[in-house]
């Protein structure tokens, strides 16, 4: 009896010391948040304006595209393109762009508004993007990219 109660004690003294040895490899929990799946309210958002928000360390441009703004965006030819997306490839409903605000080819922030395109200018080395965040001059090789992204309701967008 005495070597069967003096193990369990010893097991459960190794115990004790590798369960705070094994639990600090966890990540902690901001890093496990910012992976987390967003909700970002759409009813605050005005026609023509666009909002920035953070997800995974990353700006995320929410675009409320004006019915101008659309149209251009879908008459523009393929051709045109140096990567060719048709408007539709990038959004889920018409009025509402969602893509990550790092430009495609150094990493820089796009301003929006901005450019010949009325989309987003880097200002770095000169890239410009289209109200569909298509890359139409510079050095950028790609479009910005489009994050996956679900609406949860009419005034509702999950990013992640």
């Amino acid at each position: 009896m005495l070597f069967i109660a003096t193990g369990a004690v010893g097991a459960v003294a190794v115990g004790s010391v590798a369960w705070p040895l094994i639990s600090q490899m966890n990540p902690d929990a901001s890093t496990i948040a910012a992976g987390a799946p967003i909700e970002v309210d759409l009813s605050a958002i005005a026609e023509g304006a666009i909002v920035t928000v953070k997800w995974r360390g990353k700006p995320i441009f929410v675009r409320h595209r004006t019915p101008k703004e659309i149209k251009e965006a879908q008459d523009v030819q393929l051709a045109q393109l140096p990567d060719p997306q048709t408007d539709a490839q990038r959004v889920k409903k018409p009025e509402w762009l969602v893509v990550i605000g790092v430009c495609t080819h150094l990493g820089c922030i796009p301003l929006g508004h901005q450019g010949e395109y009325e989309g987003w200018f880097c200002p770095c080395h000169g890239s410009a993007y289209d109200t569909s965040g298509r890359i139409r001059k510079g050095p950028a090789p790609k479009n910005l990219e489009v994050p996956s992204y679900a609406f949860t309701s009419d005034t509702k967008l999950t990013i992640g």
